[in-house]
């Protein structure tokens, strides 16, 4: 028995030797191939091995068998044929044997003929690792007749309720995390189904890569295994492979550490390119509208507030106090037009865009001009998570462009879904709902959102987690009136429902803090005309360009207008102003975006001044003459304050 007991051991150790050795295998056909070609073809697969993934070459254990083939399309460079196959266009091996197809550029996304050829190799080897891990045939068979059901339901990569139905380990394109960075967002109101359609169409290196999952990771394993600049360009997948394979290129490009974005200020005189370090964002907020009576605005509005640091302050709390370099991110629907329609916007007619504005112009927007107050509550997040959601957000800015739907990809669903792709934190996965009230509900309940900050009304006030609407300063304000004045009006709306020139005549009989409290009512008097003016200009282009008989053209400042409107978009969809490329800018391509972006810039704030002479004359007699009203009383309030300052002896007021 010992004898045998010897030979099952040594077989034993054989078999273990020949498992841990088991690995990828790419034979060539040569059969009937010139030495030269033959050598050509051999050192291309040597090359294409080399760059694979070492856990890819062990896993993918078989013999591929390597064939060069006249049946193939003239404009195709290969394809996996079985999974032992993989056939490679004959007429194209001429080109590699003489050198030729190194240098010949083909207008594809590799540059040359043999680099494209490497590339298809690296693809199809990558299709066939995606297929290649074991399950029973039975498990087989069930998982094809469960993606069946699904796709035709119209449902993308693998639903969650095929996932419990086998035994198979899961690789890439069915890898629910993948799927969110690529683009195949879980849809909302149905867990564990996914969006058919990929939005992060721009700045693509292969818009092969958008026909489903399988084909984007075998699109985007070219490039991470071949593009020293892929981690610089998609760094959140360039992690997620690396993660996957525990491995990553030697060849690889210094990333520099800030990322490009554009501010979509308002102040067209600033130059709108601007450059963001995750490094020196100290957190990120929740940030929240909340609700008013238009009925696009019901449940309120959802972004996220990045706490920039000040370049010289070292990150910490005291960040929060530098307010003027705070950013918002805010996913909008982009009004190509003047006139905001409902219906659009119920069927997806805009498109839905990630805007990076500064904190300042939000909180004027919200709490001066809508009445709205904001609430900026601090998420809880690691700091990979706060630097890798950065990270996403600035992807998202260069490669969106969704379809905006008020009930189902509203502001609350995409500011989820980014979070969700941006951390890959484990609990943001069950959040589902399309309300932003709800989502800030949703994260406080689960620990991720620190709504403790609010719970001090005067205190969240003071430390900049809230921002009170000026609807609450404005009564405040009236109650001066009422105290010092005894003004007859009731209530604040009615007294800046009056007509200009009835307020004016209060002005002489108001000493100084009466004074400042009217001023701060004209301010607000004068910003409901302005309100007024441009609902009364929307309803007149609308009706002008649906070809109403009763509404006039708006002529010049019409086209100026619109103008502005097309001129704009690139604040909210940068790709536009680069030819080629894919993914995040680079440093090559950073004079071409100062230029082009300060040249919009530039047509805008033009523009924007041929609009503030053109189209005084536009507005109803009646409209403008309140506009002048409201200008004559805040110049004579001014002028009264100024005079009460002399004469208490104070500071002259500018």
């Amino acid at each position: 028995m010992k004898p045998l007991r010897a030979w099952l051991g040594a077989a034993l150790l054989l078999l273990a030797g020949t498992g841990a050795h088991a690995e990828l295998r790419l034979a060539l056909d040569d059969k009937g191939l010139p030495p030269d070609q033959s050598l050509a073809s051999q050192a291309l697969l040597d090359e294409a091995r080399a760059a694979l993934p070492p856990r890819l070459v062990e896993r993918l254990d078989r013999k591929v068998e390597v064939r060069w083939s006249r049946r193939l399309p003239a404009n195709g460079y290969g394809r996996a044929s079985r999974p032992d196959l993989l056939e490679l266009n004959a007429r194209l091996l001429p080109g590699l044997a003489d050198g030729s197809a190194a240098s010949e550029r083909n207008g594809r996304p590799h540059g040359t003929v043999r680099r494209e050829l490497l590339a298809t190799v690296l693809h199809e080897l990558a299709h066939l690792y995606d297929r290649s891990r074991a399950w029973s045939e039975a498990d087989r068979l069930q998982l094809h007749r469960c993606r069946q059901q699904a796709e035709s339901l119209g449902e993308v990569g693998l639903p969650e309720q095929c996932r419990g139905q086998t035994a198979r380990r899961f690789t890439l394109s069915d890898d629910p995390r993948l799927l969110d960075l690529a683009g195949w967002q879980q849809a909302v109101g149905q867990r564990g189904t996914r969006e058919r359609d990929n939005h992060q169409d721009l700045r693509s290196p292969d818009r092969y890569e958008l026909s489903n999952p399988r084909e984007f990771v075998a699109v985007n394993l070219e490039y991470f295994l071949l593009d020293p600049s892929y981690p610089c360009r998609r760094p959140s997948l360039y992690r997620y492979f690396q993660a996957h394979f525990g491995w990553a290129p030697a060849s690889r490009t210094e990333c520099p550490k800030a990322l490009p974005y554009l501010n979509a200020s308002r102040d067209f005189d600033r130059q709108p390119l601007g450059q963001l370090d995750p490094e020196r964002v100290y957190e990120v907020d929740y940030l929240f509208a909340e609700a008013n009576d238009a009925w696009a605005s019901r449940w309120g509005h959802s972004m996220l507030r990045l706490v920039v640091c000040a370049p010289n302050r070292p990150r910490g709390p005291d960040c929060r106090l530098d307010l003027e370099h705070h950013l918002v991110l805010s996913y909008r629907a982009f009004v190509g037009d003047v006139q905001l329609s409902s219906w659009d916007g119920l069927t997806g007619s805009y498109p839905s865009r990630l805007f990076i504005l500064p904190l300042s112009q939000v909180i004027d927007e919200y709490t001066k001009v809508e009445l709205r107050s904001l609430a900026s509550v601090p998420l809880r997040l690691g700091d990979d998570e706060r630097r890798a959601l950065v990270e996403h957000a600035a992807e998202q800015h260069w490669s969106y462009d969704g379809d905006y739907y008020f009930l189902s990809n509203n502001c609350a669903v995409e500011t989820l879904k980014l979070l969700r792709s941006g951390t890959g934190h484990r609990q943001l996965t069950a959040l589902d709902t399309i309300m932003p009230n709800a989502l800030l509900e949703l994260l406080a309940s689960r620990g991720l959102a620190d709504r403790s900050v609010l719970d001090d009304p005067k205190e969240a006030l003071r430390l900049g987690y809230r921002f009170d609407s000026f609807r609450d300063r404005y009564r405040a304000m009236f109650a001066v009136l009422r105290q010092r004045l005894q003004v007859p009006q009731a209530s604040v709306e009615d007294w800046l429902a009056q007509p200009a020139e009835a307020r004016r005549p209060w002005f002489a009989k108001a000493d100084l803090r009466a004074s400042a409290a009217l001023l701060l009512l004209e301010q607000a008097a004068m910003r409901r005309q302005l309100l007024l003016a441009q609902e009364e200009l929307k309803q007149r282009y609308l009706g002008a360009r649906q070809g109403s008989g009763a509404a006039p053209t708006l002529g010049k400042a019409g086209d100026t207008l619109q103008k502005i409107l097309a001129n704009s978009g690139f604040l909210s969809r940068p790709a536009e102003l680069l030819d080629g490329g894919y993914g995040l800018p680079q440093s090559g391509e950073w004079q071409r975006l100062e230029q082009r972006s300060a040249a919009r810039q530039q047509t805008l704030r033009r523009l924007s001044d041929d609009l503030d002479r053109e189209v005084r004359d536009l507005l109803l007699p009646a409209r403008r003459a309140e506009l002048q009203a409201n200008e004559a009383n805040l110049a004579r309030l001014g002028e009264h304050l100024r005079g009460l300052h002399r004469a208490a002896g104070g500071v002259r007021l500018p």
